[in-house]
């Protein structure tokens, strides 16, 4: 089954992070997670405005940050696997 990456993106401030601390979660105001396949096609996109609202500057800025950070993660991945089989 080929490799799919979820990342998990929050607004803190008003500008888009990716893989947050505690404390920054927690302050957070907007929750998203995306879910992509190695084509960077989306499987699954949730977002709430934990105390507020976003808006559709803010949804692309968060999508661009998580597709960065799946294309790190699918990487990484590819790396482990690569790894595992020469071992």
């Amino acid at each position: 089954m080929p490799p799919n990456c979820c990342c998990f993106g929050r607004t803190v401030g008003g500008e888009p992070v990716l893989d947050l601390n505690y404390a920054e979660d927690v302050e957070a105001e907007v929750d998203f997670n995306v879910v992509m396949n190695e084509q960077l096609e989306m499987i699954e996109i949730q977002g709430t405005g934990e105390s507020g609202s976003f808006s559709r500057q803010q949804l692309n800025g968060m999508l661009d940050m998580a597709e960065i950070g799946i294309l790190e993660l699918l990487a990484a991945q590819r790396q482990a696997l690569a790894s595992e089989e020469q071992t």
